[in-house]
């Protein structure tokens, strides 16, 4: 049986996210059993809320606090965010067998324009609910291309796709797939050009999806009404309000 050690980024890690953007930490998380509560937590709210009633999920289950304000999480995520660290979002990802559709190549920063003061620093941690592989519509980067975060982007069909427009030019020769097991983690920076292919295997693919922002990025009230932001760790350094936790 192998000793459960609480996670942490190497160095060689912290520079490879920070050379390419993402890294991948393919050991255990949580402990077993924080985990085994986790994965119950999404299931009932699956159950209740739909594949599509999930993204902050955490407006809707405050349960989930306990697990995105953990010293587990913001100890993996302080090396790329910084000391001070806001909660941006979550979002429970499901994407059935055979049905779940493709994620178009993106950047998230595209899609959160205007409302912070700076993508830089934004991180996001994907936690496998379930084993994820190309099969059944992993995430995929490319690497090195978190230095802008605005590409240019067209019209897709969005019968097929999560999204109803993609990045207009991308080498995807060069795209990274991910494997992970349950309670395995990646971790990308806001502004990477990233998406999945379509789920057509026999298996399920839901993941976890924590993102952190450091505190001196500025979040703009007025271009965030009613989305509600957490003081994770640290003190605030750029005049935001944040719920109480």
């Amino acid at each position: 049986m192998t000793t459960y050690t609480k996670p942490h980024l190497t160095p060689d890690e912290v520079r490879h996210y920070e050379k390419d953007g993402y890294v991948l930490h393919n050991r255990p998380v949580f402990e077993e059993s924080e985990f085994a509560r986790l994965k119950s937590i999404f299931e009932e709210d699956l159950e209740k809320y739909g594949v599509d009633g999930l993204d902050v999920i955490h407006f809707k289950d405050p349960r989930l606090l306990e697990f995105l304000l953990s010293d587990t999480i913001l100890d993996l995520v302080e090396p790329v965010v910084g000391p001070n660290i806001g909660l941006w979002s979550s979002h429970f990802i499901s994407k059935p067998p055979k049905v779940g559709k493709a994620t178009p190549w993106h950047e998230d920063s595209s899609y959160w324009n205007g409302r912070v003061s700076t993508m830089a620093g934004i991180c996001t941690v994907w936690l496998a609910v379930d084993r994820t592989n190309p099969e059944n519509g992993s995430m995929a980067v490319i690497p090195g291309t978190h230095s802008n975060g605005f590409s240019q982007y067209k019209p897709v069909d969005s019968a097929g796709n999560i999204f109803s427009s993609e990045i207009v030019e991308v080498d995807e020769s060069k795209a990274v797939y991910f494997t992970l097991e349950p309670n395995e983690c990646s971790l990308h920076e806001g502004r990477i050009i990233h998406g999945a292919k379509a789920n057509t295997s026999d298996y399920r693919r839901a993941g976890y999806t924590m993102r952190y922002f450091p505190t001196t990025s500025r979040v703009f009230p007025e271009r965030n009404q009613g989305h509600k932001i957490w003081l994770a760790r640290g003190i605030d350094m750029a005049g935001n309000t944040y719920e109480n936790a």
